[in-house]
């Protein structure tokens, strides 16, 4: 055995589990109480991790469209795919198909409002999610956003996963697309992913129930799936995730594109990681929002020192949000592992627990690896229980770019509107990790935690001078804010008051109904009762004139 071979005991290949070893470990009912999901049977799945290739299947599933079309993104842009897609979607409507649209006005806000224009005058349905008057009404949701991508036709086919419509996911002949991978679903899946659409758009528009007019779907496979709704604060896949870490005993492979795991997430892997599981981390090398970038590198020393492996993509950017567990247990969805969009967005994934797709997707990303380079910590260290060797051909540089973050953050702006993004919470919580971890003194800060924390520190202090200069200006802003918060917060509660007072009057009419109604049928008991008892009463005598016979 060579050095190499005693320092990797965990090769790719593996005797995959039994049924009977896969259920054990990941047991349905386990898996429907994480997952807040029915556990659906009798499924195929497909999985697509080409951009042009998903984005044809989705024209191609819409073009056969019969009963109705429902189609969700966070993303829709103004371009040549944007355009393909509405007129694919307006022509069926102009052919007498119910075509429901949803998207998110923050994803769509460059997105101009001429663009729906013709989906309306086509008759689609369309609805925006939290736009500027909801957030007027309840600041509280200002915050939350309708991350989610699925197109269903017709209850037998559901896309889903984590494509925007745009051309960055379709490419050109002078820029690659974006790495993404979606998964299409045929069986009763597809139709509880037509019920998901549903509850969702209910919510916001006027109320469909198309769904509810379709049978049951005959099965199309053997695959069993848990359709993973993502609500504000409901961390649904977050809790998936602690629970195939718990359960994982060979491998957890993730690739994410915003990856910023909030530290039980990231204490959960590196667990797992010093118990010899192997753990990977597949993300972008050049991430679109570059300060999403730099916050997830804020995090790579941790996990490094726990075993962890990170990878960075090299190509124009990986947008997927995948994660396999030993090759069997699956998730491909919408949600990005970091707290904005775990805790506070509207998500859809898929839970899959099934060898053949697990393999796929472990195929998947060691293909994705051959395009990455992996991150060490420099000069070789123990990780986790494993020696890394600091050997002459083992690239050893730095975790921090040569370039300092001030001119990459610069440079990088300067593309904003040339290029998709957000900007989440996701950067605000690492940094107030760093913060805490240098004020209490944890661990010694790199130079991307030091630079961070720098800024931080001019940010704040700027804050402080601002508002000794100008106390009156911060003053009148802070009480705008206030009162802004104060009049929406008091104006919801007064609605919510006036709501359950108008649920109680009904509920009390009812009540009174009722025990009319059951008033009346005492009366009518006791009516009829009465003429029982005198027949009762005749009976014996009757019987006794019988029994007896004539006196005489």
């Amino acid at each position: 055995m060579t050095d190499l071979e005693g320092l990797n005991p965990r090769p790719f290949v593996f005797r995959p589990p039994s049924r009977d070893e896969v259920e054990r470990r990941f047991p349905w009912m386990d898996l429907a109480r994480t997952t807040g999901a029915e556990t659906i049977t009798g499924n195929r799945l497909t999985l697509h991790f080409d951009g042009p290739n998903t984005l044809s299947a989705w024209l191609d599933a819409i073009a056969s469209a019969t009963r109705f079309v429902y189609f969700e993104n966070y993303l829709v842009r103004d371009d040549a795919v944007g355009r393909e897609f509405r007129s694919a979607l307006v022509r069926k409507a102009r052919e007498g198909i119910p075509v429901f649209v949803m998207y998110d006005w923050m994803g769509c806000w460059a997105t101009p409002a001429s663009f729906w224009k013709p989906f309306r005058e086509a008759g689609v349905h369309v609805a925006a999610f939290n736009p500027p008057r909801a957030v007027t009404r309840n600041p509280f949701v200002a915050l939350q956003r309708d991350h989610r991508k699925l197109v269903v036709v017709d209850g037998e086919v559901a896309h889903l996963g984590g494509l925007c419509v745009g051309s960055e996911w379709a490419g050109s002949e002078s820029q690659a697309p974006w790495r993404d991978t979606g998964v299409e679903m045929r069986g009763p899946a597809a139709l509880e992913a037509a019920r998901a659409f549903e509850r969702f758009w209910n919510r916001v528009a006027s109320p469909t129930h198309l769904a509810a007019t379709l049978s049951d779907r005959d099965e199309a496979g053997g695959v069993p799936v848990w359709l993973i709704e993502g609500e504000p604060g409901r961390a649904r896949v977050y809790r998936t995730l602690h629970l195939a870490a718990n359960r994982a005993r060979r491998s957890i492979w993730i690739t994410d594109a915003y990856f910023v795991a909030p530290r039980p997430m990231a204490e959960a892997l590196a667990a797992a990681a010093q118990q010899g599981v192997d753990v990977r981390i597949l993300v972008p090398a050049n991430n679109n929002w570059p300060i999403v970038g730099s916050m997830s590198r804020g995090g790579y020393r941790y996990l490094l020192e726990a075993g962890v492996r990170l990878f960075e993509w090299q190509g124009p950017m990986i947008h997927a949000k995948t994660s396999v567990v030993d090759g069997v247990w699956c998730r491909i969805g919408s949600s990005n592992l970091n707290s904005a969009s775990l805790l506070g967005n509207w998500e859809l994934d898929v839970g899959v627990l099934d060898a053949d797709l697990g393999g796929q997707l472990e195929g998947l990303f060691l293909a994705d690896l051959a395009s990455s380079v992996e991150i060490v910590l420099p000069g070789g260290a123990t990780i986790g229980r494993r020696m890394v060797p600091a050997e002459p051909e083992l690239s050893t540089e730095s975790l921090d770019p040569d370039e300092p973050l001030s001119e990459r953050l610069e440079r990088r702006f300067r593309q904003i509107g040339k290029s998709p993004g957000r900007l989440t919470m996701a950067a605000v919580v690492r940094a107030g990790e760093s913060l805490g971890d240098a004020l209490a003194g944890n661990r010694t800060l790199g130079r991307e935690d030091r630079t961070l924390l720098g800024t931080l520190s001019i940010v704040v202090l700027a804050v402080a001078v601002f508002a000794a200069i100008f106390p009156g200006i911060v003053g009148w802003g802070v009480a705008l804010f206030a009162g802004w918060v104060g009049l929406a917060s008091g104006a919801r509660a007064y609605g919510q008051a006036r709501r359950a007072h108008a649920e109680e009057m009904v509920a009390a009419r009812e009540r009174r109904e009722a025990a009319l109604r059951n008033g009346a049928g005492q009366d009518t008991g006791q009516d009829t009762g009465q003429h029982s008892g005198r027949a009762a009463v005749r009976h014996p005598r009757l019987e006794e004139d019988e029994n007896h016979g004539d006196p005489e």
